[in-house]
């Protein structure tokens, strides 16, 4: 006794389920650049935020009165300046009055050489004057920029102009150093799904593959990704690369660290001979199937190579693959063996005593 399954034909598509997570695409910390205190703390968790948006806002008492400082230093800078033009103008006159009197013999020599050296030192004065207004301006604007670092801003590079606030580290009223974390921004659409395949679906994948993805959180529904990127090295750990596919996600419904389901087509058969899996039966190190008589009374072995695998079904190639095979009693048959088929044999008898009993 056998049971039996017919022989199918038509597609057939080699598929890989692999387990992995969400990752948001692209992630920014605001941080300040300078020390502080936190006077306001303008966004939450879940708001959304604009490039360049001011996001918080730190104590800028001392930074103010730096600014105060700078400014005065730039016009004192500014008076011994205005104060070094004017003697060095003074010492130019000089100058040139006493070479006019030494050239009709009124001054002498050595009031000319005294002349001289008092213009040179008064230029020298100048140019110093002049660098002490360049630095008190430096100064200035140093002090101007780390009073705007106390508006802290969202100013990421590249990707879309909104993102979300993921998570907020400090409250009002906290003292926070430069570059600590005040919030962790988000990009959400497109979203980043990963997972790990080991060697064996390594070479089946490459980038452009679509990926049918499902979640916990909606089981009902499907999601469309593609493999954007594969990992060129393995873990040591574990013997698996990564793999990173993009998902559309307009509505945010996918966050970053949802577990997720993708399912990939590593190959494809549109027409293909298919059998139950239960069907492949192995012997003498060659796999093959049973083939049933037209009269369903004995059976035949035909020895197949085994494709392409879809849950239950497999491909399979051979000669003479047509009718029914056996999926279950054929480690108990050879080839030519008799068998008998209990389901047809109890369909046959139900039917006779409907027959009878009318």
């Amino acid at each position: 006794p056998v049971e039996v399954a017919p022989v199918q034909s038509g597609p057939i598509a080699q598929q890989r389920t692999f387990s992995g997570e969400l990752e948001a695409l692209a992630e920014f910390v605001v941080a300040p650049k300078v020390t502080g205190r936190v006077e306001r703390v303008i966004v939450n968790i879940a708001d959304t935020v604009k490039r360049g948006q001011v996001v918080a806002e730190l104590d800028n008492d001392e930074y103010v009165q730096t600014v105060a400082q700078a400014q005065a230093d730039l016009e004192v800078a500014r008076a011994n300046l205005s104060q070094a033009k004017s003697a060095l103008e003074i010492a130019k006159r000089e100058f040139k009055r006493t070479e006019s009197l030494l050239k009709r013999g009124i001054a002498s020599d050595s009031e000319f050489d005294a002349a001289n050296p008092d213009r040179l030192a008064r230029q020298a004065q100048l140019k110093v004057a002049e660098a002490q207004v360049t630095k008190a301006q430096s100064s200035l604007e140093t002090a101007n920029i780390r009073l705007r670092y106390t508006r802290v801003t969202a100013g990421w590079t590249g990707g879309d102009e909104h993102r979300v606030v993921a998570e907020r580290y400090v409250d009002e009223g906290q003292t926070v150093a430069a570059n600590a974390p005040l919030l962790l921004i988000v990009e959400l659409n497109p979203i980043v799904g990963v997972v790990y395949v080991t060697e064996r679906d390594y070479a089946h994948l490459k980038p452009g593959q679509l990926v049918s993805l499902a979640t916990d959180a909606y089981p009902d529904e499907q999601y469309t990704g593609r493999i954007d990127r594969i990992a060129p090295v393995f873990r040591k750990s574990t013997r698996q690369a990564r793999i990173e596919m993009t998902i559309d996600n307009p509505q945010h419904r996918l966050k970053p660290g949802m577990f997720i389901r993708a399912t990939v087509v590593l190959a494809r058969v549109t027409e293909a001979i298919i059998v139950p899996e239960q069907a492949l039966t192995k012997r003498d190190d060659r796999y093959g199937v049973f083939i049933v008589s037209e009269d369903g009374r004995s059976v035949a072995w035909r020895e197949v190579k085994a494709g392409i695998r879809e849950g239950d079904r497999v491909q399979v190639e051979g000669e003479g693959l047509s009718g029914r095979v056996v999926t279950l009693g054929q480690q108990l048959v050879n080839d030519g063996s008799l068998i008998t088929i209990p389901a047809e044999q109890n369909k046959t008898a139900a039917g006779l005593e409907k027959v009878n009993g009318q």
